[in-house]
């Protein structure tokens, strides 16, 4: 199939699975769409089961792997996403909570990393660099699932913007950690080179880190030098899908953090081109067309998040390893937030239900299950895939679903 066919395919099912969503499950759009790609999947799966002679399975199984869901995520839809995210998340309020966000995206991605990785390695018996990986692929919290389920958790701004800014920078500093540590588990695999030790890792974590952050923060100053000498809203709104779709490219050849160059440059456009370069005509049509882009790449995403269990193979132990990789994941997130609350404490105070609603709103996502087809080939590919597609599925459904009462029974337990 050409690459128009397979995107037509997607549309298609993504717009049934939302149809389905919107007539009969009533669940937020992105969560009903995964839901319903996962069911139908399922039941694919079951038929084929009884009466193997359909071949429905592999008919299937050869359109997942056309759509080539690592690379259109990484290389193509998650610049988009995280431009749209920052774009909406106000630069002032980001500031206000830029001690939690700054600690929680580098001190807890790595405690996080840790945790898993170690406990990883306990439950499967997988080398503890390799699981290690799987440690770095499955802490950043994913900004797509994150901010589609804020919209509607009903959760107070201050803690909604340390989600949000959280979800932001920690799924770019994630990504440079996944490259390091896959440099040093698997030789050549995330650099090119045959060797890949210390040194090299810490030039490629400030390479990727700082050299995204400032090419974000030139491109977005250049865009906006260029928007506020000007009001024409069509070509204003192509110029901030350029600076998106170009940056990340740009950002991609130079081999700097792609995902932290989006969130900067959106950030910038969002809140200081919003402010003093957009007319009123200009923001409407900004928002309204960033808003549509996020809606349907996240409508596409999590289609194909669902249908990506075609993808899946059998592993070992699987009823013990997939349940232990859930409760493992929480007890790492719980880590990685609690303990940059507990050092931010001398100097701010934070509200008793913050690690709790932190802690059960750090959903996964796509993201994770690209970086796990991502890895090369070897003995523990299947066991990392699934095992990460359980973690990704469990927070999706079971905590995506559940955090809006959580919000609201904690509320209740402190009498507000």
């Amino acid at each position: 199939m050409s690459p128009l066919q397979i995107a037509s395919v997607i549309l298609v099912l993504a717009a049934a699975s939302g149809s389905i969503n919107y007539f009969f499950l009533r669940l937020p759009a992105s969560i009903g769409i995964m839901l319903t790609a996962l069911f139908v999947s399922v039941i694919i799966l079951a038929v084929d089961h009884w009466a193997p002679g359909l071949n429905m399975q592999d008919r299937i199984r050869d359109l997942v792997e056309a759509m080539e869901f690592s690379g259109s995520l990484l290389d193509g839809m998650l610049g988009l996403l995280l431009f749209a995210g920052a774009l909406h998340v106000p630069l002032e309020h980001l500031k206000r909570e830029a001690w939690p966000v700054f600690l929680m995206a580098t001190l807890g991605v790595a405690i996080s990393t840790l945790v898993v990785g170690v406990g990883f390695s306990w439950i499967t018996g997988m080398p503890l660099l390799v699981s290690l990986v799987f440690g770095a692929l499955v802490s950043p919290t994913d900004p797509v699932a994150v901010l589609g389920i804020l919209q509607s958790a009903g959760i107070r701004k201050s803690l909604e913007t340390k989600i949000a800014g959280e979800s932001l920078f920690n799924d770019g500093v994630g990504y440079v950690v996944f490259l390091l540590l896959t440099g040093l588990a698997f030789p050549g695999a995330a650099t090119g080179e045959e060797a890949f030790d210390l040194a090299g890792a810490a030039t490629l974590f400030l390479r990727e880190a700082v050299g995204g952050g400032l090419l974000g923060a030139v491109l977005g100053w250049l865009t906006f030098q260029l928007m506020r000498r000007m009001n024409d809203y069509p070509l204003e709104v192509m110029i901030t899908l350029a600076l998106a779709f170009g940056g990340y490219e740009l950002a991609l050849a130079l081999e700097v953090s792609a995902p932290i160059m989006a969130v900067v440059a959106g950030l910038m456009i969002g809140t200081v081109g919003r402010r003093d370069a957009m007319s009123e005509e200009t923001r409407t049509y900004v928002d309204g067309f960033w808003h549509l882009v996020d809606d349907i790449l996240n409508a596409t995403l999590f289609l194909m998040i669902g249908i990506e269990i075609f993808q899946l193979s059998a592993i070992p132990n699987i009823h013990f390893v997939l349940p232990g990789v859930i409760v493992l994941a929480l007890v790492a997130r719980f880590a990685s937030v609690s303990l940059p609350i507990l050092l931010l404490r001398p100097f701010r105070r934070e509200e008793r239900d913050v690690v709790p609603l932190m802690t059960w709103g750090g959903l996964k996502g796509g993201i994770s299950i690209a970086l796990a087809l991502s890895l090369p080939e070897g003995d523990w590919q299947d066991t990392i895939l699934a095992a990460t597609y359980a973690v990704v599925v469990f927070s999706i459904l079971v905590q995506g679903l559940t955090l809006g009462r959580f919000a609201g029974w904690l509320r209740r337990v402190k009498g507000d």
